[in-house]
């Protein structure tokens, strides 16, 4: 009952939030420029992912014991919204937002929420706490750091990248989410002592607010009435990261969650790269890009992407680590050969279709 109360409450708080802000983003005339993408539409509300911060900071300030890493992850809510807001409206340099995005994954790389280990495949665990400076008495974990700072802002951008068609962040986040919500409550149950039973209630908590507030937002963006912008998609992937350190270190089931965008970042970085571009820079080698090149609708892709996502995840929790593996293996298959086979498969068709016409002239 706790969680569903946190649900609708977090349901309706986003459809009022919406509301009010929407509102307020008119009469400040905080809208975006839809001539610059060439759609023909009137300008509607831009950086709306200020209602995530918003509505979480509310709920769990409501509902939630005042902790230190509640705390500490209140001020990164706060920083990130802020920093995101202000590029949004801006419009900072790829290379300063790369800085920026570091910046973040330092701060929180040196403070208690941090990757500490890594499971391998095998079932061992590799210490990333292993070597350490000392600095007036405060430790630093050199590659625990850096595995922290490599994972933030790979999920900032994984997830940015992602927001390529109206929806289709949102939708994938709030399948993350749910499923973040399914693996708190397996550790719940579970009989082990470890980081992620002890989180459990509250990775719980945090994710079903987190679809709450999702679903509303996820259909007004469908419907292209409001855009989460920078100051949303920065804050998705700063949770799904903190997420998954949170519940023991279940970057796996993330990676599997969202893997989709995962590859996706990855096989765009790699695309960039030996075409002698700035990897950083946008363009249209997007799944969602070259799914649009063959003739998709917006809505198809969104079905097809988010349906996926969940399939994966929901899947993810069944399965040990070798599982996880062919998992990812099968996402990798998804981005990277779906659109060329379904190319083949249309220009097949195409071919049939010609040779019909020409045989019934």
């Amino acid at each position: 009952m706790h969680f569903l109360f946190l649900f609708g409450a977090s349901f309706w708080l986003s459809i009022t939030l919406i509301w009010i802000l929407s509102k307020l983003y008119y009469r400040l005339h905080l809208l975006d420029n839809p001539s610059k993408y060439g759609k023909k539409r009137a300008p509607i509300p831009y950086s709306m992912g200020v209602v995530f911060f918003l509505g979480l900071l509310v709920l769990t300030l409501a509902t939630q014991d005042w902790t230190y890493k509640l705390c500490l992850i209140w001020v990164f809510w706060g920083l990130i919204t802020l920093v995101s807001f202000l590029d949004d409206r801006f419009r900072l340099s790829p290379k300063m937002r790369l800085l920026m995005q570091i910046g973040i994954g330092a701060i929180i790389g040196l403070t208690a929420i941090k990757i500490g280990y890594i499971s391998t495949i095998f079932g061992s665990v590799i210490d990333l706490e292993k070597y350490f400076i000392e600095i007036l008495q405060f430790k630093i974990y050199l590659i625990s750091f850096l595995f922290t700072v490599i994972w933030y802002v790979f999920l900032f951008n994984a997830t940015n990248w992602s927001d390529g068609i109206e929806g289709n962040t949102a939708g994938l986040a709030t399948t993350s989410f749910f499923v973040l919500f399914l693996l708190g409550s397996s550790l719940q149950a579970s009989d082990q002592y470890d980081a992620g039973v002890k989180n459990a209630e509250f990775i719980m908590a945090l994710s079903i607010i987190m679809v709450g507030l999702l679903i509303p937002f996820w259909w007004c963006e469908v419907k292209q009435k409001i855009l989460m912008g920078d100051s949303g998609t920065m804050f998705l992937g700063f949770m799904l990261a903190t997420l998954a350190i949170i519940s023991g270190g279940k970057i796996a089931t993330v990676m599997v969650v969202f893997g989709i965008y995962i590859v996706d970042a990855v096989y765009v970085i790699i695309q960039r790269l030996l075409q002698g571009k700035n990897p950083l820079e946008g363009d249209q080698t997007h799944l969602h890009h070259r799914l649009l090149a063959l003739g998709w609708s917006k809505y198809a892709i969104l079905g097809y992407l988010t349906s996926a996502s969940l399939a994966f995840g929901i899947a993810s929790l069944f399965v040990g680590k070798m599982g996880k593996i062919a998992l990812f293996a099968g996402i990798i298959g998804l981005v990277i050969l779906s659109p060329y086979l379904l190319s083949k498969r249309r220009k097949h068709e195409t071919k049939k279709e010609t040779a019909f016409r020409e045989n019934n002239i």
